[in-house]
């Protein structure tokens, strides 16, 4: 914690030693983080693109997207916030990337503070220095400019520090504060809909420490904030066409997986798999039996830190507002993290597709302070020697289980800064070369694969144009309508596809005897097929 020296006439702030630690690990993780996005790691694709040629039209004044090309409840954020640097430095990766970088620098921050304040120094020191180790599954949740999840958990961590001051009466300007307050909820729920358990709760945690300013003019504040942050969610859906609004699409995106999966597999996806994923303790392929067992324990370590915050909650009755919002903070963080977890498990993707989908669980990291509080009160009281024999023996436990954690993750970490990072390098080179190959010798017009053109675009910064094809060489999903009108207007385009994919298989099929004289060149692992008259058999 910063703490005011005066030395020469001036006051300067002068760091205690969990703060200190603090920020070295901060900066290590931040550090690590920067390296990575230098190289682009973890991979790119053609979601993450889709954001990134928003972000380019957003710069050039072409376009002022309020949803993700294509997916009408997807806020676009992120590429406003890279618009200014892809304005002076060009679309790249890791300019695409840097403002998640800040992000990741301010969520870090953030945490380390509300986690001081709610529980203790050195725990809090802890809290930041586990979030700063980084396996693969949870830098590409931090990195890749594919959602509102970074900007989301900052927001949330900004409203609790609200929260938490206006009940402990440190924030001067009160009114401003709640409606700072409501911005953020407005502009997280407009970037993300994953954060709404979270939003919920940190309103309810509102409502607690400042429920009589909110009748007055606070109130006011508070709603215009949140009226001027979903602003531009609630016009686009105004002028939506019928079906397309934002509840309808995403209606329709939950309820088109098919048949529901029984609760057994749905909550074996959802704990074993998805919770280890998110938390860092699996590489992204899948967890170990060795691996799961967070999973399994992290259901019970709610139900504890529930029981613990309500104790403490029940022991500072009657006492100030201000000594109990911590404990109203530890419950919020909890419930969050319940419903979350309940929203996960009802979908089939937790069984059906659990190693795609864990990446909806990373805002779990936002209730890890309020999780292992419990875990670090037992053994701190076990190595103090304040307990006895079960005390002892449940701190020892405790111990046993932050130590598993924090050397699980670190090691499943250092495996992916060894090893796990070459293959996203060496993917990384194979699709420049292809930019580089169509942008010095054409076609500049070419058919390929949804993860193929967006990326493809994105490297090219739109020099070649790019329309999508399903495996069954008809139109795929084109997320923005004017790539596919671009190729289809050209007299001979080109076909970009991967070696010995479904899609090449079957354009051979339609080329037939031209197939080989069709091949232009093969770069990494693609082919480029250049015919002399084109395929469209949707025509």
């Amino acid at each position: 914690m910063s703490q005011p020296v005066q030395q020469r006439g001036r006051w300067r702030p002068r760091l205690d030693r969990p703060a200190l630690v603090a920020l070295l690990l901060g900066l290590a993780g931040v550090g690590y983080r920067l390296v990575l996005t230098l190289h682009t790691v973890p991979v790119s694709n053609s979601d993450e693109a889709t954001f990134g040629l928003a972000a380019l039209h957003i710069a050039q004044g072409r376009e002022l997207p309020v949803f993700l090309y294509g997916q009408r409840y997807m806020g676009m954020l992120e590429s406003y916030l890279a618009a200014p640097l892809v304005a002076v430095a060009g679309p790249s990766w890791p300019v695409l990337r840097l403002p998640l970088l800040v992000l990741y620098a301010l969520f870090l921050w953030l945490i380390h503070r509300l986690t001081r304040r709610i529980c203790a120094p050195w725990f809090a020191t802890f809290v930041v220095g586990l979030l700063a180790l980084g396996p693969e599954r949870v830098v590409r949740d931090q990195l890749t400019v594919v959602g509102g999840r970074p900007e989301a958990k900052a927001a949330v961590l900004l409203m609790l520090l609200i929260a938490v001051g206006l009940a402990r009466r440190a924030v001067r300007h009160r009114r401003a504060a709640v409606g700072l307050f409501g911005l953020l909820a407005g502009v997280a729920a407009w970037s993300d809909w994953l954060i709404l358990p979270y939003l919920a709760v940190a309103a309810l945690v509102l409502l607690w420490a400042a429920r009589r300013e909110l009748l007055g003019w606070a109130g006011a504040l508070l709603l215009a904030g949140f009226a001027l942050g979903i602003a531009p969610m609630i016009r686009d859906n105004l002028v939506a066409p019928a079906g397309e609004d934002s509840l309808s699409v995403f209606r329709e995106i939950s309820t088109k997986a098919g048949a529901t999966p029984p609760w057994s597999q749905r909550l074996s996806g959802g704990l074993l798999e998805g919770v280890p994923l998110a938390t860092g303790l699996c590489p992204v392929d899948g967890c170990a039996r060795w691996q799961e067992w967070f999973g399994l324990l992290y259901p019970v370590l709610l139900a504890v830190a529930a029981v613990v915050a309500l104790v403490a909650y029940r022991r500072g009755a009657g006492g100030p507002r201000g000594r109990r919002v911590g404990p109203v903070v530890h419950l919020a963080l909890v419930v969050g993290a319940t419903l979350t977890l309940l929203s996960y498990v009802r979908s089939s993707f937790a069984a059906t597709s659990p190693l795609d989908n864990a990446r909806y669980l990373s805002v779990l990291q936002l209730s890890l302070p309020a999780v292992l509080w419990p875990l670090w009160v037992a053994a701190v009281a076990c190595w103090r020697g304040t307990v006895g024999v079960l005390g002892r023996l449940t701190g020892a436990l405790a111990t046993a289980v932050l130590a598993a954690l924090t050397a699980t993750t670190l090691v499943v970490t250092v495996l992916f800064a060894a090893a796990g990072t070459e293959a996203s390098r060496v993917d990384e080179r194979d699709a420049r070369e292809l930019a580089d190959a169509l942008r010095g010798g054409g076609p500049r017009e070419v058919y390929g694969d949804y993860w193929t053109c967006n990326r493809l675009i994105f490297n090219t910064a739109e020099e070649v144009a790019c329309a999508v094809l399903d495996d069954s060489v008809t139109p795929g999903q084109n997320r923005y309508p004017a790539y596919w009108r671009q190729v289809a207007r050209a007299d001979r385009p080109g076909y970009v596809v991967e070696v010995g994919s479904t899609l090449e298989r079957r354009l051979r099929r339609l080329l037939g005897d031209r197939a080989d004289a069709a091949v232009l060149t093969e770069v990494g692992g693609y082919r480029v097929y250049h015919p002399e008259t084109p395929v469209r058999p949707w025509r």
